[in-house]
């Protein structure tokens, strides 16, 4: 059974899964779905055609699912889908898509948004990121599975954000950062590789160092893309993942290496 406090206003058509709680004063919108398992606490707003999944998890003042902040948005039908076992902290604000990035806002699992995080039109965020306090992604940003950002990291339209990536807190993002890449400052530079992160996720010493070999060759040539093509069929797969990265066609062209 759901349990939902009677002040909150629930709209026409909502599908609640089993378990879901509905704090105090929380509104509910017509057409949103909410999965098993998942907490709304007091003073959350969640409107639009989202779709959230199971054992979700929502702090007061959230705003989930209200119109994009695109002056190119005339109310078109377009969709956010959060998956499952996501934290969101208070105050954080979750967009849906627009016509110009195919409608659709999606959020994998397992990620923790801490407070006031930003997760704008047309984005897609993967599995197990971390989203520190008041991290803003601008509309069509893609991010990683496992990618970590720092607090007050602003990331500018259409970035990409690699896998394992980590971006320092109070950088501002204009450009791609590779997988497994450590960038910070304002314009935000590639300082090196986030050596902490691929230890933590079970990488072999022998892998990293392979990589770290490649990374350099990569990023002290005078062409990068020519570079890579050398590497590109490299048994190791972090080796294959960034080069599969930096040969994919980019709007923002990849964030530049400090070299020391």
């Amino acid at each position: 059974m759901s349990k939902i406090h009677s002040t909150a206003i629930i709209g026409d058509n909502c599908t609640f899964g089993k378990n879901v709680m509905i704090g105090a004063y929380s509104i509910i919108d017509e057409n949103v779905k909410i999965g098993n398992g998942t907490i709304i606490n007091p003073s959350v707003h969640i409107s639009g055609n989202t779709d959230i999944g199971e054992s979700n998890i929502f702090y007061q003042f959230c705003s989930i699912g209200s119109p994009p902040q695109d002056l190119k948005f005339y109310g078109e039908k377009s969709f956010l889908r959060i998956g499952n076992s996501n934290v969101f902290r208070e105050g954080c604000t979750v967009n849906p898509g627009t016509e110009g990035g195919g409608l659709t806002t999606e959020i994998g699992n397992d990620s923790l948004f801490m407070t006031g995080a930003h997760i704008a039109h047309d984005c897609i965020v993967g599995n197990g990121t971390v989203f520190a306090n008041q991290a803003t992604l601008g509309g069509h940003v893609t991010v990683g599975d496992k990618a970590i950002l720092g607090g007050l990291t602003g990331i500018h339209q259409f970035c990409r954000i690699g896998k394992l990536a980590m971006i320092g807190g109070l950088s501002a993002v204009h450009n791609d950062v590779i997988p497994y890449g450590l960038a910070t400052g304002n314009r935000a530079k590639l300082d090196g590789i986030n050596m902490i992160g691929l230890k933590r996720a079970g990488y072999s010493n022998q892998d990293i160092k392979d990589f770290v070999k490649t990374f350099n060759a990569i990023f002290s040539s005078n062409s990068i893309e020519s570079k890579t093509t050398e590497f590109k069929d490299s048994e190791n797969k972090l080796v294959k993942d960034v080069c599969n990265f930096i040969e994919v066609n980019s709007a923002r062209g990849l964030c530049p290496y400090a070299k020391k």
